[in-house]
């Protein structure tokens, strides 16, 4: 009988090695920005104004350089799927080391209903027959039909396509992120030349001797969330090309990140340039308007709307990799159910975690609108436990007078900063009852798999 044999490098897990450093950038920049920069505008000129927006993402992708540089060593080191796992479990007990990577799971896991919503929301602003059909509300917010199967269809190409095989992913990652660099940076060029400074003020939305202060500090609680996805990285690094220096992840990471919040502070200032930004606060608009307002032409709009496209394909293919690798990882060690680490024989794809994340993208997508903004809250929580418990472990495994250290005790300061905004009661921005059920659903879940590893056994 004739045997089909994998085409592809594969590791001794049977996943396929086919990326790059290209790719791994890629992954880690794709992984982070969706379209938060077009449909959330007005949230983020809202919390901070354009100085208060553009500092506030400056200064916590400076914060996080840290976290980022502990993650490259630790990827260096502990090439592993399951990320977080991987370095915890080596110094802290199983089942603590279990809750910190399962939360990590969330911060990916919840960007992916997050986009099958989002894409809806932002296609229907240049066609707006989308916004019909509707089949009913959640939170206030109506579920359209046409919106629905947007979400649904874009679901499962991902899945598909992550089904086929890594390199696939690769490519779509490689397209969709250098494509959205191009239009940006033209978007941006066209704005400071069109525009002008006179618009920017104020720079804060909130006035007083601590207005400004007021107004960094409630962007930069959300910028976690927007910044989840450097350390994704490490969720594929089993499956880099024979011969990938391991040095490169941490190259890979820290240069995703610094491009990261470039971008961000970058189409924030832009927007604010050509756009008078309390206008926009007020009238809820997107990115998209402002630059067609600005510009006159709607055809600026729609190329605005195809560069978020490209974003929201690769943010949502980066996020649902990294997601169904952490799974994967996990599974491999008995701590959830291991038919989750199961390998497709021939393509090299973790098939069961493909499988589970469609179906909680799925789930997501029932919700519509109404989890944009709360997926924000609860996503930088869940990124801070999984950024602290991974420095805390990088922190723990290395000498006293060893590189890398100080890095490791700045980032651990920095994700506990992260954790405490989200659950001290009466801090501006913390978990009202809302974010906080969706926490702890997730963590329920997470509970009902633990106990089901023994049954898997």
């Amino acid at each position: 009988m004739h045997t089909v044999t994998p085409t592809e490098p594969t590791s001794s897990s049977g996943l396929h090695r086919t990326l790059s450093l290209v790719e791994y950038f890629t992954f880690g920049f794709g992984t982070m920005v969706g379209v938060g920069w077009v449909v959330l505008m007005d949230d983020w000129l809202g919390r901070g104004g354009p100085g208060g927006a553009a500092l506030g993402f400056l200064l916590g992708g400076v914060l996080l350089l840290p976290v980022a540089r502990t993650y490259g060593r630790l990827v260096a080191r502990f090439p592993d799927a399951g990320g977080e796992i991987a370095y915890t479990e080596r110094v802290l007990p199983p089942s603590v080391a279990f809750a910190a990577a399962w939360t990590m799971v969330l911060s990916y896991a919840i960007v992916c209903p997050w986009e099958t919503a989002a894409i809806g929301n932002l296609l229907a602003r240049v066609i707006p027959a989308l916004n019909t059909a509707p089949l009913y509300e959640v939170a206030g917010r109506t579920i359209f039909a046409p919106r629905l199967a947007l979400g649904l269809a874009l679901t499962a190409a991902i899945a598909w396509l992550n089904a086929r095989g890594m390199k696939f992913s690769g490519v779509l990652q490689d397209i969709a992120t250098f494509g959205l660099l191009a239009l940006v940076g033209i978007f941006a060029a066209l704005a400071f030349v069109r525009g002008s400074p006179a618009r920017l003020p104020p720079l804060f939305a909130h006035a007083g001797s601590s207005g400004a202060w007021l107004s960094m500090f409630l962007v930069l609680q959300i910028v976690p969330y927007f910044l989840t996805g450097f350390e994704s990285v490490g969720k594929e690094s089993e499956e880099a090309r024979p011969g990938f220096p391991p040095r490169r992840f941490g190259r890979a990471i820290t240069l995703a990140e610094v491009a990261g919040f470039l971008f961000y502070a970058t189409i924030i200032l832009a927007v604010a340039w050509i756009f008078p930004w309390r206008d926009l606060v007020t009238g809820h608009l997107g990115t998209e308007a402002a630059f067609a307002r600005a510009f006159g032409s709607p055809a600026i709009a729609r190329l605005v709307v195809f560069a978020a496209f490209l974003s929201l394909v690769k943010i949502f293919n980066g996020n649902f990799v990294a997601a169904t690798r952490m799974l994967y990882g996990i599974a491999r060690r008995g701590l959830v159910h291991p038919g989750l680490a199961r390998v497709h024989p021939l393509r090299g794809t973790p098939q069961n975690a493909i499988l589970l994340m469609a179906v909680l993208s799925v789930l997501g997508a029932l919700l519509g609108d109404a989890v944009l903004v709360p997926i924000s809250e609860v996503g930088s929580l869940a990124v801070g436990v999984g950024w602290l418990a991974s420095c805390v472990a990088a922190l723990a495994l290395r000498q006293r007078g060893e590189p890398g250290r100080f890095a490791a005790a700045a980032g651990a300061l920095v994700a506990a900063s992260v954790v405490a905004i989200k659950v001290v009661p009466g801090v501006p921005g913390s978990f009202t009852a809302a974010e906080w059920i969706a926490f702890g659903l997730w963590s329920v879940l997470g509970l009902a798999f633990w106990i089901a590893r023994r049954r898997g056994r």
